[in-house]
């Protein structure tokens, strides 16, 4: 990633995945996909923690690409199990989005999810819609994380350079998506653990807790200058 000597002031955009970073949804998702890996590939354990990050698409085709009933069952099953899963903002998420549209800076949710799902988040949460200036879903993107299309597509929604963008990630593909958009890139230890993702993030949270847009400038300043 191409670095520069940000300011401070420099940040206008904040861009937060969804899963893991806005919600901390990743143990729900870690049952189901135990229990589906588990029924298709017994001879694979600990498959559902290899695919964590990857695009309902992605996972098809790299472990049941010749398996088309299977896919069938595992898409009713998920959409089933969406519609009754519970949606918990992750600690100190709400303050560090306040704070960041009092500072002006601009705000959006960049997901894999579905309208589908997305529709079961706005049941839970209707104040959701509001915490955010642009919600982009699969539907939005031509090409899936790793790819920065996502990413690229966030910035253009509010004419926002990539070098003045944040982007928040917990996945592999996630971090490499805000990797190759050249922005800047903060790893939540939510789904994968500190070390491993480190080498793919500018900086590594556990979560918002104590967090300010203060203190992640200079968080960030200091990791670039090493």
């Amino acid at each position: 990633m191409q670095t520069n000597n940000t300011t401070k002031q420099a940040f206008k955009a904040a861009l937060f995945d969804l899963d893991g970073v806005v919600f901390d949804t990743e143990p729900q998702y870690s049952i189901f996909w135990g229990s589906q890996c588990r029924l298709y590939h017994p001879e694979q354990p600990g498959l559902e923690n290899r695919i964590k990050g990857q695009t309902l698409t992605q996972i098809y085709d790299g472990n049941f690409a010749d398996m088309p009933e299977a896919q069938k069952a595992i898409t009713a099953r998920l959409n089933e199990f969406e519609q009754q899963m519970h949606f918990d903002y992750l600690p100190g998420l709400l303050t560090f989005i306040d704070e960041l549209r009092q500072r002006g800076i601009k705000t959006a949710v960049v997901t894999s999810s579905n309208t589908e799902k997305m529709s079961s988040v706005y049941r839970q949460h209707p104040e959701f819609k509001g915490l955010f200036d642009a919600i982009l879903t699969e539907e939005d993107f031509a090409h899936s994380k790793p790819h920065p299309d996502c990413y690229l597509r966030a910035a253009a929604r509010f004419s926002v350079p990539c070098g003045q963008c944040i982007v928040f990630e917990d996945s592999f593909n996630g971090l490499r998506s805000g990797r190759a958009a050249e922005m800047a890139v903060v790893g939540l230890s939510t789904t994968n653990p500190a070390e491993s993702i480190a080498p793919l993030a500018d900086v590594v949270i556990a979560d918002y807790q104590g967090l300010n847009y203060e203190i992640l400038c200079e968080k960030l300043s200091v990791c670039r200058k090493k």
